[in-house]
């Protein structure tokens, strides 16, 4: 008769002792992975904010980009040629990324990644010349910590967010399609109904995001140091990063108090 495998201790895969071994791995790396993804997150959002206070604290350089002009309500700082250059370059960078994330090395996919967020701090640095700086600095605590209870929220829910993320989804596009409009417009109130689904639209994406983040990692389980690995997890960071970066913009529009032209 054929030997067969000793089974009886809990060592036959996916049972028993061997189970619990494999859970233990995958949670663990699934920690180690959302580390990984909050890090560059955090760090690409430093980034911005030293680059968006470096243009907008050099007043040669500040000249480049902006300039005050003159309108019906008084002054006000409008961009030049090369601030509305900064202002789409992160969409840009966007777009390489999503299309072209199975063509590039992980090291493209990081260069691109810093490459955006310095974009986006040139696009920002238009808030430190319009608000004040103890006001951005309470928006961008009160922000951290909304974001922070929907990531929990989304990483810890036993509930399925997959069919709110596809309302919250919807969500957005309305949005981009109401501020469009409002552009011509012009109007308090739509204006003000847009920031505030917008603050809905993007808590329920943060929770959803990080559930979508989790979920992906423990159905493929990406091997530590693999391009695949290096890639996802800035993807991963760049989904949070713009959760965390509209969601202050729209925070901003309630709690900002501007400077005096």
């Amino acid at each position: 008769m054929a030997l067969q495998p000793d089974y009886r201790y809990g060592s036959a895969p996916g049972w028993g002792r061997g189970a619990a071994v494999d859970a233990a791995a995958i949670d663990a790396g699934l920690r180690a992975y959302m580390l990984r993804v909050y890090n560059w997150m955090a760090s690409g959002l430093l980034l911005t904010a030293i680059v968006a206070y470096a243009i907008s604290s050099v007043p040669e350089v500040r000249g480049l980009f902006f300039e005050v002009v003159r309108t019906p309500r008084g002054l006000a700082t409008a961009p030049k040629i090369l601030g509305w250059v900064a202002m789409f370059a992160p969409l840009v960078f966007v777009l390489v990324l999503s299309f072209g994330i199975n063509r590039i090395s992980k090291t493209t996919a990081q260069a691109l990644f810093w490459g955006f967020c310095a974009a986006m701090g040139a696009s920002m640095s238009s808030i430190f010349v319009m608000y004040t700086s103890t006001s951005i600095a309470g928006t961008f605590f009160a922000t951290s910590g909304m974001f922070a209870a929907m990531s929990i929220w989304g990483y810890t829910t036993g509930r399925d967010l997959s069919k709110m993320g596809s309302i919250m989804m919807m969500g957005l596009i309305g949005i981009i399609i109401a501020s469009l409009l409002n552009m011509w417009l012009a109007s308090p109130a739509l204006a003000f109904a847009v920031s505030i689904i917008g603050v809905v639209v993007f808590c329920g994406l943060t929770a959803w995001d990080t559930q979508r983040i989790k979920n992906d990692y423990v159905e493929f389980s990406y091997a530590e140091g693999t391009d695949e690995a290096g890639k996802r997890s800035v993807m991963d960071a760049l989904g949070l990063y713009l959760n965390f970066v509209n969601l202050f913009q729209i925070l901003l529009q309630f709690m900002g108090v501007r400077n005096q032209e």
